[in-house]
Formats: C-alpha cells, structure tokens, sequence
C-alpha cells in the first residue's frame, strides 16, 4: 500500500470509528481507542527558526525571511487504553493566505512526558511522531503531495484549570509547539521557481497555539 494511501485510510479510520467509540464511553471501558474529542486550534507558526538559508535569485544572494505564518487547524485527538500513548489527527490550511493556502493533513502518535496531575493541574507536555501529508517543496518531487516525517514536542499551559469540572472554559488550553521537520524540505542546490536554494532549509519551527474544544464541550 502506498504512503497517500495509508494516511487516507488513517484519517478515514479516526473519522469511522468516533461514533462507535463515543458510545461505548456509556459501558464500562473502551477498548483500545477511547471516546474523541474534536477541537479547532488557531496557531500562529514562526518558521526558518534556528537559521535562515541563502537563496539566489537573478544574481542575488539573499536569506530567506523568519515567516509568521497563521493557521486554522482542526484535530480530532483519540485517547487509548495504553498508558501514555494516544493519536491525532489533524486537517490545516491558512484562511487569510494570499497564496499557498493548501489543506495539510497529520496522523500523529502522541506520547505523554508530562501529565497534570504531576503539575497541579497546570502544565503537560507530549511527543508526537507525524506524519505529515502536505504540498510538495523538493524539485524532484513527481506529485502534487508529498509525505513527510515531523517531530513535535507541545506543552499546554491549562490556564484555566481551576475552573468547576462542567465548565467548558475549563478545558481551553495555551499550547507551545518546537517542531522539527525532517524530510521533504529543500536541499542545498535545489531550484524552485527559479531561486536556487545554498543552504538546506531550517527544520525548526516554533508555534503559539490556542486549544479550543468544540465536540464534546465536557470532555
């Protein structure tokens, strides 16, 4: 099966199984996936973090700039009955782009470092392998969408955590995303729109993201 295709059946599994899962949250346990929870998250991205790359263009040299990129991301977070481990997926585009707008989709395996209840309630943090289904940026790339391999280390401040249980503002979350892209960015040498790039590109980004839940609103 190829790559496009498994991410596809990823997404597609989440999406199928959320009913069942959900229901069965009135029984006495889930198996293995456990009830999701749907939430919209707007992240504002600064990229090209640790370096910026020389690239030339008509006889100029010149460094990319530090972008501020802002997206809408809406995930669907799948906890499980394995200590620690959970999923995520995720679709995101930039509504106010004027070009390069594309969706980007994400199957993430999340894995929990810190949990609030060694916070007080006030600070977790977790590492996330992604899979990462997004526009092609390498020259030699034959589609449209290419797969690429992400690493993310998020913490989320639970600032409003002493809130009573039943209140929905209880479960809004300030997030901090480091995130390292490993593969698919250009190369040394690479020539995209007729600039050619001297320097690979940075795979350091950092994100400000808010946490919004929207289904269900009690998790």
């Amino acid at each position: 099966m190829g790559a496009s295709r498994r991410v596809w059946w990823l997404l597609a599994a989440g999406l199928l199984l959320a009913p069942p899962l959900a229901r069965a949250q009135s029984g006495p346990k889930c198996v293995i996936l456990c009830a999701p929870e749907l939430k919209v998250e707007p992240t504002w991205t600064i990229e090209n973090l640790r370096s910026r790359p020389r690239i030339e263009s008509g006889g100029q040299v010149e460094r990319a700039v530090r972008e501020r990129v802002f997206e809408l991301i809406f995930a669907l977070d799948v906890p499980t009955t394995i200590p620690r481990i959970g999923a995520t997926f995720e679709a995101a585009f930039s509504p106010f782009a004027d070009h390069d707008n594309s969706v980007e989709l994400e199957a993430e395996l999340n894995v929990d470092l810190i949990g609030t209840e060694q916070t007080g309630g006030w600070v977790s943090s977790h590492f996330d392998i992604v899979d990462q289904f997004s526009p092609a940026e390498r020259p030699l790339a034959t589609t449209a969408y290419t797969h690429k391999l992400d690493f993310e280390w998020d913490t989320a401040f639970h600032v409003f955590s002493r809130l009573p249980d039943r209140h929905w503002l209880r479960h809004v979350e300030a997030e901090l995303s480091l995130d390292y892209l490993a593969t698919g960015l250009p190369r040394a040498g690479d020539i995209i729109d007729d600039e050619r790039f001297l320097d690979n590109a940075s795979p350091w980004s950092l994100s400000f993201v808010i946490v919004i839940p929207l289904a269900p609103l009690n998790p």
